[in-house]
């Protein structure tokens, strides 16, 4: 059992940055495929980027539409996996979502929700124009 809780959300201008944070509890977590996803309102959950091992290299995987913007990085040392936001859109306020599976084998192919099975609550970001 994994329990995460992400942080780091807040309010800020169009331009700016956040770093996300998920923390992680219960398990080794070094052995987890995480990922976040966001969700805007009235809109699904939206893949955004994962991060998995094979050995002691770890492979990400970036949404197209955030690529070059947002970037999923991890401390194991620490169990937590960053997502580190800049030049922020008002179509990036969403409330954001980690999630994570048990996976050593480096795929980056876990892209949907139902490909994880632990959650966080959930962090809320607002761009502000």
């Amino acid at each position: 059992q994994v329990q995460l809780v992400e942080s780091g959300g807040g309010l800020v201008q169009a331009g700016g940055s956040l770093r996300l944070l998920c923390a992680a509890s219960g398990r080794t977590f070094s052995g987890y495929a995480v990922g976040w996803f966001r969700q805007a309102p009235g809109k699904e959950h939206e893949f955004v980027a994962t991060i998995s091992r094979s050995g002691s290299t770890y492979y990400a995987y970036h949404a197209a539409s955030v690529k070059g913007r947002i970037t999923i990085s991890r401390e194991n040392a620490k169990d937590t996996v960053y997502l580190q936001m800049n030049s922020l859109k008002l179509e990036d306020t969403a409330v954001y979502y980690c999630a994570a599976k048990w996976s050593v084998s480096g795929s980056t192919d876990y892209t949907g929700e139902a490909d994880y099975n632990y959650w966080g609550q959930g962090t809320q970001v607002t761009v502000s124009s």
